[in-house]
């Protein structure tokens, strides 16, 4: 799979292809029947199916403050996306100029002169372009104009209730880890590379491994039994993990720690991914480091517990 950064990347021979827009945030098992889908219309073309999305999200330029947590970061989409049939994604830098520019001018200089798509998937409630004039029956005409097919996404459903990432984020934000795996067609996951902390947990007897949450916004917080992905070598490890501001170390910025269990390892500059499994409870500012270290034992009892019940066998 080949990732291409910005439209000025887009070389000749990328020209032909079958292509769909959004922004996958999550890339769910919705997203998942879309690029089914166009894969199938790849095979009958002869095209590599090619993936379209935005970077920043719209929402984060226009409205920082109402835009919704993300789901994913641009390197997990990407990774998600790479397991799937996807030849190329294309990340464009959304911008007021892009914004700006007039729907027919997107639509003749990047998808039919720069990409030479032969058939596009997106949502009927797709707007582009200047004051989003652009929208699905102007791709239609267009595409009847310039020799496209175009194809709404149909709304996924499993059993019967639609899936959508707005729906995996309020179940996140309610607790609900199983329906939002179930939506995923996967545990929620959070994934990065092994940062230095503040050595705290450490101190306080629970070493970490700390991920910078490289997000607008967290889409949870609160504290979770989870299963931890390494990518050395080393077999996957249970553990619990903190996410959200370390009220009573009057943290500032929000981040992902997460200890586990009988690990002795060096994980420093490591790439790892945490497997959220169930929530234990919400985040608690305590006044004093030895009701903390008190709780985290509880918590680490609890999730040892989990496990034990066979939490992570059952998804």
């Amino acid at each position: 799979m080949e990732l291409i950064r910005g439209a000025h990347n887009i070389l000749p021979q990328h020209h032909g292809c079958v292509l769909t827009i959004g922004n996958f945030d999550g890339v769910h098992l919705g997203h998942q029947a879309v690029i089914q889908s166009l894969a199938d219309k790849g095979r009958e073309l002869s095209l590599p199916v090619t993936v379209m999305t935005f970077e920043p999200q719209p929402q984060e330029l226009f409205q920082p403050d109402l835009a919704p947590p993300r789901l994913c970061s641009l390197t997990e989409k990407v990774v998600q996306l790479s397991e799937l049939a996807v030849a190329r994604i294309l990340c464009i830098t959304f911008s007021r100029r892009l914004a700006s520019m007039e729907p027919e001018q997107f639509v003749r200089e990047l998808l039919v002169e720069k990409l030479g798509v032969r058939h596009l998937v997106v949502g009927d409630d797709f707007c582009f372009g200047k004051a989003r004039r652009g929208d699905f029956k102007m791709l239609v005409e267009a595409g009847q104009r310039y020799g496209f097919g175009v194809e709404s996404t149909q709304s996924f459903r499993l059993q019967q209730q639609r899936i959508s990432s707005t729906l995996i984020r309020q179940a996140l934000a309610d607790g609900q880890l199983d329906k939002a795996a179930t939506m995923l067609g996967r545990p929620y996951s959070i994934s990065g590379r092994v940062s230095h902390g503040d050595k705290k947990g450490r101190l306080l007897g629970f070493p970490t491994a700390n991920l910078a949450l490289k997000r607008h916004k967290a889409a949870l917080s609160g504290v979770f039994a989870v299963k931890v992905r390494l990518f050395n070598g080393e077999p996957d490890c249970d553990g619990v993990a903190n996410i959200g501001y370390r009220p009573t170390m009057n943290g500032q910025q929000a981040r992902l720690e997460v200890h586990l269990f009988d690990y002795a390892g060096d994980l420093y500059g490591q790439r790892i991914e945490v497997q959220l499994l169930s929530k234990l409870r919400d985040e608690i500012k305590f006044e004093a480091f030895e009701q903390l270290t008190a709780q985290i034992k509880l918590d680490v009892k609890q999730a040892k517990a989990c496990f034990a019940d066979g939490l992570g066998t059952r998804i």
